[in-house]
């Protein structure tokens, strides 16, 4: 039996990157998948290269996971279409960078819009359902939330990220007396279209960064693989727990590359 046979996991961010990775691999699993994203038309692409490999998903109409009633009608198809919700993936987000004194409000305000409150309304939506199936709440995170950085000016990523881990760990006290599991996955580096497009100019310092990576390489999409545990039954009595998926990047003391 597959791991997540016959659970009914909302995924918002399907369109590339993590979000169709972990659509594909958690219906790869035996879940029934619900995409969504803005970039509606590949989100449906993704919902095609499900099908093409036997698995279920569902895409209803462009997701703004920052609008609460885009996402409030979202979870709401989706509980409609299947019966009920028993995973939030909550990975969907976008960021601005920038250091605390060269942006603008707004431009600061947008990151934690797009990688907190998303989180936020994902998860309210589903909440009543989550309960009723006794299901579970993944959310991710990054090694932005626990540290700072020399190099990467990311100070709106920084608080969002650590907010999202902080917001974990109080989702996981909140739904325990209903047995829902709240448990965060927090990636280094990832290699993305995303990630490639947004690389600095070559000779920042962040061009080399997987020399630094004790494991000597920057992570794949399919970190996901940390989550579909964390959804499976075998992860049954973890809740409130932070997994970071960093090759050891965070682990260690800045210093000369061996």
């Amino acid at each position: 039996m597959k791991r997540l046979e016959g659970k009914v996991a909302l995924i918002p961010g399907t369109a590339r990157g993590q979000g169709r990775a972990a659509a594909l691999r958690f219906a790869a699993e035996g879940a029934l998948v619900v995409g969504g994203d803005l970039r509606h038309e590949e989100a449906l692409e993704t919902q095609r290269l499900i099908a093409r490999e036997g698995g279920t998903a569902l895409t209803p109409g462009p997701l703004d996971v920052t609008d609460e009633d885009s996402v409030r009608a979202w979870v709401e198809e989706a509980a409609d279409a299947f019966g009920g919700v028993d995973i939030v993936y909550a990975d969907a987000g976008a960021v601005r960078f920038g250091g605390i004194g060269d942006r603008p409000y707004d431009d600061f305000s947008f990151t934690p819009r797009a990688e907190l409150d998303s989180v936020r309304l994902t998860v309210r939506a589903a909440w009543r359902h989550l309960v009723a199936g006794r299901g579970c709440v993944l959310t991710v995170g990054s090694t932005a939330g626990l540290t700072g950085s020399l190099t990467d000016r990311r100070t709106a990523r920084s608080a969002a990220k650590g907010a999202v881990i902080a917001l974990t760990r109080q989702l996981a006290a909140e739904g325990a007396p209903y047995g829902v599991r709240a448990n965060c996955v927090s990636p280094g580096p990832i290699d993305t279209e995303g990630s490639r497009t947004g690389l600095p100019a070559d000779g920042h310092p962040m061009r080399g960064i997987a020399r630094h990576i004790p494991l000597g390489r920057v992570g794949a999409p399919d970190v996901v693989s940390a989550a579909v545990f964390l959804a499976s039954d075998e992860a049954s009595c973890i809740t409130g727990a932070h997994l970071v998926v960093d090759g050891g990047w965070s682990a260690v003391l800045p210093g000369a590359t061996p």
